[in-house]
């Protein structure tokens, strides 16, 4: 099976990444998890080792235990019971790091466990496929159906069941819903049994998916598959700019990559002084205007100047702050380093100006032509 953003040979291998059926969109291995421990030894207990981890839409993944001993490997459709019916999907995992992802999910493997019933055969693909292809016709049926029973809810993606017996609906909305009537209309229209099932705002982008500002794809719907709260701290922490438009993502919400680096500025922040810091001076009371994690330094200016700005390191505040907590006061701040004027006009270079494009082309030599007397 390969994806649907590939063109395909006669034999389904793409032909334009060349992988395989691997090359990370829908159809192949989004949100798959490199199996560290894929060269080892399984050791785990008995009730794990015959456990596997099924892909379904979207990321959607289910652990389901291999009774039959089957010869499965990564990336194999599998055809697994369900509450009613079948269902198909790829595996995504198998080995001695189902134990841990089992462990972080919070399943108890004791407790039943639904099992694999064969490797996908042809005809299972054929309906599998066949289910899928009606999912974007029914998507915009359903929602006008929604829009004239005037709910105020959003249907944003819609899974059909391997069989084609059930479809499952994605839906937001801001408070409770009451759908039983388009639950009725929509299972005497489509005729399936219908499952509706709201999600949140950063779980809809990562079905949907998207390109985000750094200009790659979203990691909701690449790889994170456990959304962490992010907060204004956060950004704050890293000297960002309060800015809505810029530091949101496409679900509407804080963007996730503002977690990734917290601890790092954290940890670096813990030898600066707080930004509300005062320096008792005999010129006067200064305040911190501006902090550089990076360089390690500060900027203070003096209560009644704060045109000229003072450049000094972490280790030099927390100096004049342990003698200021002696009850002593500094003379100034410019025995400790040099002022900056900012209302002078600074002579900023175009570095990269410096050099012309057309460097490279051949100059025409100017003959000199001496005047004949």
């Amino acid at each position: 099976m390969s994806c649907s953003s590939c063109s395909t040979d006669s034999n389904g291998t793409p032909k334009g990444c060349k992988n395989n059926g691997t090359c990370g969109s829908d159809g192949c291995n989004k949100m798959t998890v490199f199996n560290w421990l894929s060269n080892m030894e399984v050791v785990s207990e008995k009730e794990i080792s015959n456990i596997i981890e099924v892909r379904f839409k979207n990321g959607r993944k289910e652990f389901y235990k291999n009774n039959e001993d089957l010869s499965i490997s990564i990336g194999d459709l599998v055809v697994v019971k369900a509450e009613r019916g079948y269902d198909l999907g790829h595996t995504s995992l198998k080995g001695g790091l189902i134990q841990i992802q089992m462990k972080k999910k919070k399943v108890d493997p004791k407790k039943e466990v639904l099992p694999v019933l064969r490797k996908a055969t042809q005809k299972d693909i054929d309906v599998w496929t066949k289910s899928r292809d009606k999912e974007e016709a029914i998507k915009k049926k359903s929602r006008e159906m929604a829009i004239g029973l005037k709910l105020k809810m959003k249907i944003s993606d819609i899974e059909f069941q391997g069989d084609g017996s059930k479809a499952t609906f994605y839906y937001t909305a801001a408070g409770r819903v009451d759908f039983r009537q388009l639950i009725r209309e929509m299972a005497r229209e489509f005729h399936t049994r219908i499952e509706m099932k709201q999600v949140g705002l950063r779980e809809e982008a990562a079905r949907l998916g998207g390109i985000g500002s750094c200009g790659r794809e979203l990691c909701c719907s690449t790889w994170l598959n456990d959304f962490r709260s992010v907060t204004t701290s956060a950004a704050r922490y890293q000297q960002l700019s309060l800015n809505p438009q810029k530091l949101a993502g496409q679900c509407g919400k804080l963007k996730c990559c503002l977690n990734y680096e917290l601890d790092f500025y954290q940890n670096a922040l813990k030898g600066f002084p707080k930004s509300n810091t005062k320096i008792l001076t005999e010129k006067g009371i200064a305040f911190c205007q501006k902090i550089d994690i990076f360089k390690g330094l500060l900027w203070f200016v003096y209560k009644n100047d704060s045109v000229n700005w003072h450049e000094l390191s972490v280790d030099t505040v927390n100096e004049i702050i342990k003698i200021n907590a002696t009850g002593k006061k500094i003379n100034s701040l410019e025995e400790y380093t040099s002022t900056i004027n900012v209302d002078e006009d600074l002579e900023f270079q175009n570095v990269v100006g410096q050099d012309s494009l057309t460097r490279f082309d051949r100059k025409k030599s100017k003959k000199k032509y001496k005047k004949k007397v």
